[in-house]
């Protein structure tokens, strides 16, 4: 089939890698997210996708609005048989849609109807749920809500930060999109409406539902800083300023913190939580670069009885 490929973050580059080797479809054009400010200079910089797409040498499109003219205008003359789409970032309008004849197919990583929306990962973590996967589905009007063409299933490794497992999944997801590419070519694959029930919502993770509650149960702050790293980002407040809480692990032994206290050992800062303490490996302290937990505690001469959350 010829592709117009949809895509803007570098987890959408492996799909497009794999549809770009397959050497059975074309793809025709990619369509992107127009460039971005980045950096401390905030000069533009193309998407990683775009990036990617002129090395290849195929021919990247960036409208402001997929419903511009201009845009509609050049995507019916690619007139592609198909738009597969990974993390594309701009709802697609029905005059969008209509274009291609086997419509906008998109890769999305959960198990759908489960976590339809823009952060499904870091929700099935912070969840604390054990098993995952990306789903190909054929775009509609709603949310994440098109019959679905296949699954693929990936385990949530206890260790898991969302980064980590959505990496996983854009390499086993391209595969899923690849393949479901090649079953509507050949008319063996048939898309399957989402069941009604088991829907749940991954709205966009915002800063503040990254500001960890240490008055909550040990497992649920794991979940929550391995939910947001790297994006947006687990913190706390200690000394009036915002700490980046990189990597933390459970200590159920340590039952002696309250919520919020700290506890320096020689290699070791522990905070309590609303049941056992969790242990800090990694921080970033505000204007700091990330350092060890036990690094960064000798530096600031924590005090006996310090506490970081809600000052």
């Amino acid at each position: 089939m010829k592709l117009v490929f949809a895509g803007t973050p570098e987890v959408a580059v492996p799909a497009l890698d794999a549809l770009i080797a397959s050497g059975r479809h074309e793809v025709a054009a990619v369509v992107t997210r127009p460039d971005a400010p980045a950096g401390r200079g905030r000069r533009l910089v193309a998407s990683p996708v775009a990036e990617r797409a002129e090395e290849a040498g195929i021919e990247v499109l960036k409208p402001a609005k997929p419903r511009d003219e201009a845009f509609l205008a050049r995507l019916r003359e690619i007139a592609p048989d198909c738009c597969p789409v990974v993390a594309y970032g701009a709802l697609l309008p029905r005059v969008a849609l209509d274009v291609p004849v086997h419509g906008w197919v998109n890769l999305h990583f959960s198990l759908l109807p489960a976590w339809r929306g823009a952060a499904p990962v870091q929700h099935a973590i912070m969840a604390g749920d054990e098993i995952t996967g990306a789903s190909t589905f054929l775009i509609e009007e709603g949310l994440d809500s098109g019959p679905v063409y296949g699954t693929v299933t990936e385990e949530v490794r206890p260790t898991d930060t969302s980064g980590d497992l959505l990496t996983r999944l854009a390499f086993a997801g391209s595969g899923l999109l690849t393949a479901t590419m090649d079953g509507i070519e050949d008319g063996t694959l048939k898309a399957l409406p989402q069941p009604a029930d088991g829907v749940s919502l991954a709205p966009k993770i915002t800063v503040e539902d990254a500001h960890v509650d240490f008055g909550a149960p040990a497992l649920r702050v794991d979940r929550v800083v391995r939910g947001c790293t790297p994006a947006p980002g687990a913190w706390t407040v200690f000394r009036g300023e915002r700490l980046k809480l990189i990597q933390t692990v459970p200590a159920p032994d340590r039952t002696d913190l309250a919520p919020g206290a700290l506890a320096v050992g020689k290699n070791s800062v522990h905070v309590g939580t609303g049941s056992h303490a969790v242990e800090l490996l990694w921080v970033q302290a505000q204007g700091k670069k990330p350092m060890r937990a036990a690094d960064w505690a000798r530096g600031v001469r924590i005090a006996t009885g310090e506490t970081v959350g809600a000052q």
